[in-house]
């Protein structure tokens, strides 16, 4: 990563600080984005990005701040001109901010859902492709997208943070598509860490007070590496990957592929559709499990 360029999004909470003091101590040159607003969207400091930006350069590192909106085109527009003002190039893109507005689905308004979609979605592909005419002038680039198991599997009270976070997931995978032939790749990490996103779980019940204490095992720095592998030369032959980083473990996720086929060489009616398919196809069903039930292990 020596002398590479990065913009960081949502850089100075938890995962975030931790991926970019370790690009900077990997030798990056780190564009540290952040709004400096809560969880919930409230207040607004950009002195959040200007103290870590300042952290890294005490430590001999090199960074610089920004405060504009991935939310919208200008200023994910923005995020990037400032590593292209500043360094003069952009190697590779983390996308890494986020916020919530957990409801469950029955009682979700239309705010609670376009915020969370506009900062995690749309906030993912505006600072993507504002980067994209750089990384495909110079034939290379990484994109590291943040995605979680509440997309990829699922959980309560998510629809809007689920929907963001799985169609993370297939953008990666466009992005991987469109722009291999230029050099560039893009993956995906699902995080499991004690953050500020994670710090809103409830813990109302001794199953629930166990599930955040295993979480609060898992820290936030354990993050930092793979996505600095990701970013870096040495991952030129990944692309399209979904991993998982859960304390001292690393996870590969499958994809959706077909599991199970029926047919009929007269076709099919709603019918024979219950009568045969459903029937032949039920053993393969999955189950309605959220990501607690799937990753169910201790964290190593």
């Amino acid at each position: 990563m020596e002398d590479k360029v990065v913009v960081l999004t949502g850089a100075s909470g938890g995962i975030g600080r931790g991926i970019a003091m370790a690009l900077a101590q990997a030798g990056a040159k780190v564009v540290v984005n952040d709004v400096g607003v809560s969880l919930t969207g409230q207040g607004g400091d950009s002195s959040a990005a200007e103290r870590l930006a300042t952290e890294i350069v005490q430590a001999g590192g090199s960074a610089t701040p920004n405060a504009d909106s991935v939310a919208s085109w200008q200023g994910a527009a923005n995020v990037v001109a400032c590593a292209l003002d500043t360094y003069g190039r952009i190697d590779a893109v983390i996308n890494n901010a986020g916020n919530l507005r957990d409801r469950f689905f029955h009682n979700m308004n239309e705010e609670e859902w376009r915020a969370v979609i506009d900062v995690h979605l749309h906030g993912s592909f505006f600072v993507s492709r504002a980067a994209a005419p750089y990384f495909k002038a110079q034939n290379g680039g990484a994109y590291v997208h943040m995605t979680s198991t509440s997309g990829l599997i699922g959980n309560f009270g998510q629809a809007n943070y689920s929907a963001a976070k799985l169609g993370i997931v297939a953008l990666s995978k466009s992005i991987a598509l469109d722009m291999q032939k230029f050099g560039v790749r893009s993956n995906c990490i699902a995080p499991f860490a004690w953050s500020r996103m994670t710090d809103s779980i409830p813990a109302n019940t001794p199953e629930e007070a166990a599930r955040v204490d295993k979480l609060k095992r898992m820290e936030a720095g354990k993050i930092a590496p793979m996505a600095v592998y990701l970013a870096s030369d040495a991952a030129s032959a990944v692309t399209g990957q979904i991993f998982g980083v859960r304390a001292n473990e690393i996870l590969l996720f499958s994809q959706p592929r077909p599991i199970r086929s029926v047919h009929r060489s007269d076709g099919w009616t709603p019918e024979t559709i219950a009568e045969v398919a459903i029937p032949a196809m039920r053993t393969s069903f999955h189950d309605l499990e959220r990501s607690p039930d799937v990753v169910c292990w201790d964290p190593i």
